[in-house]
């Protein structure tokens, strides 16, 4: 499949080729069609797959440079100061499930239920987690609402997306969101980071499946030419679902006054469609190439985040936004070193899981990786001290938890030392997590407990999207 992606993308995936005239930056498109278009000053660039090429190497020079023998310096945490988060841990998920059973029995109202488990996670947070009151106060009127304003779209739009589907959508919403106060913009949810956070469980799962490469090729294709802004009559519901949210893009960003919005769409797909060598590629495939696949992968995925949080990226914030891409990613696939072994998926940490290495030294990496994509954001003059420190803590959490997951990979020593810079044992959040893993009616009651109904800001009516007025299936296909 990777021989025939190389033939018909080759040459005509060479999108958003840039080049000047007379202060005019040109988008040559496949088949060679030029459309001039006016680029602000300054922010005269567009990503064409060298830039991307170029950036990914980039990035691998810097992965490789955090090589170190020991894990960063981080705050440490005694064994008593860890029992008594878990108290609270502990004391905060039963309070959790009180209100859920309350509101099921009809013996309180949702939005009084919201408001108390609301309470409920800030004593939490400033207890277990150590957050002063403005950081609380960004995830629980910042953040959260992204979250529910999401899912109640989504969940009008499309019914049958699975909780896991949705939770998918807004963790890319949660990083397009936390991108938008450090390029100056205020952090809301907008329809563009809707529909492209939306995109992931129609066509990044759909690729990462089990279904047939021809099948895949096929589908990649039509989106590419949707993304370029074709817009071919949908075959089926996947299809009608996906030009859909693209044109919720559209809409935001008409595409002759923002083709860095579009390009960046571009990147991303092509990443996507290269990273498919990854699947069933075997153990001894070169660590080089898989770290090169994973970068440019996580690298432009979040890179779209950042145009559609502020369609104009100076360079230094493309760097950024692709270095986090890249951090995430690499975060993911530690994260899910299991279920990457049983599909036949190689990243660089299953790779290295097959091989029977420890995946200390990687993981030291990761967290110095960390680091470093941290000293850039500081860099960033937007952004509050409260929301760097948070994003910086999330990253570490992802991180750690993803380590606790996967003890069986790490040596004694290395686990003793990153379990000192968890607030919680490894071993209390595995047992938490195989309890919860056996109570997903409790996910799914909070779930539907803050899906509250309401005014949705600036969001396109979720009952009635006009992008699926315009792109309603065939009679003959429906």
């Amino acid at each position: 499949m990777e021989e025939a992606l190389d033939r018909r993308l080759g040459r005509g995936m060479e999108y958003a080729h840039q080049s000047r005239v007379q202060g005019r930056s040109l988008f040559r498109e496949p088949g060679n069609r030029t459309v001039a278009v006016r680029v602000n000053s300054g922010m005269d660039f567009l990503y064409s797959w060298p830039w991307v090429e170029a950036q990914v190497a980039r990035t691998m020079d810097a992965w490789q440079a955090c090589a170190e023998e020991r894990l960063p310096s981080a705050q440490r945490f005694t064994r008593e100061e860890q029992r008594e988060r878990e108290r609270v841990y502990d004391e905060a998920l039963a309070a959790v499930e009180r209100e859920t059973k309350r509101v099921r029995r009809g013996n309180g109202g949702r939005g009084r239920a919201q408001e108390r488990i609301t309470a409920v996670f800030a004593q939490f947070a400033a207890t277990a987690l150590g957050l002063p009151d403005d950081a609380i106060a960004l995830l629980t009127d910042g953040f959260l609402p992204v979250g529910t304003g999401l899912a109640s779209w989504a969940r009008q739009f499309d019914p049958a997306l699975s909780m896991a589907d949705i939770v998918q959508a807004c963790r890319n919403a949660w990083t397009a969101c936390g991108l938008q106060p450090l390029l100056g913009e205020p952090l809301h949810l907008t329809p563009s980071i809707l529909g492209y956070s939306l995109l992931y469980p129609y066509s990044d799962n759909f690729l990462d499946g089990q279904t047939s490469d021809a099948a895949k090729l096929r589908f990649s294709e039509r989106f590419r030419e949707r993304l370029q802004g074709v817009a071919p009559a949908p075959r089926d519901d996947r299809e009608a679902a996906v030009w859909a949210l693209v044109a919720l893009v559209e809409q935001e960003y008409p595409r002759a006054q923002h083709p860095q919005v579009f390009a960046s769409l571009l990147a991303i797909h092509r990443a996507q469609e290269r990273s498919l060598r990854q699947v069933r590629c075997g153990a001894d495939f070169p660590a080089e190439e898989l770290l090169r696949l994973s970068c440019a992968k996580g690298g432009t995925s979040v890179l779209a985040d950042a145009c559609l949080a502020q369609a104009w990226l100076r360079p230094a914030e493309s760097e950024f936004a692709f270095e986090w891409g890249v951090l995430l990613q690499l975060g993911d696939d530690l994260q899910d070193v299991k279920e990457d072994r049983e599909r036949g998926s190689m990243t660089l940490f299953s790779r290295a899981a097959a091989r029977g290495e420890r995946l200390d030294a990687l993981t030291i990496r990761l967290l110095h990786f960390a680091e470093r994509v941290g000293c850039a954001m500081e860099a960033l003059p937007h952004g509050s001290a409260t929301l760097k420190t948070l994003l910086r803590m999330s990253w570490r959490s992802l991180i750690l938890m993803a380590v606790a997951e996967s003890h069986q990979h790490f040596s004694a020593e290395f686990l003793r030392d990153a379990e000192e810079q968890s607030p919680f044992r490894f071993q209390f959040l595995r047992e938490r997590r195989e309890k919860l893993a056996g109570r997903r009616g409790l996910y799914a009651k909070l779930f539907e407990l803050f899906l509250a109904e309401g005014d949705k800001g600036s969001l396109p009516a979720s009952r009635e999207p006009e992008a699926l007025r315009v792109y309603a299936l065939p009679a003959d296909v429906a």
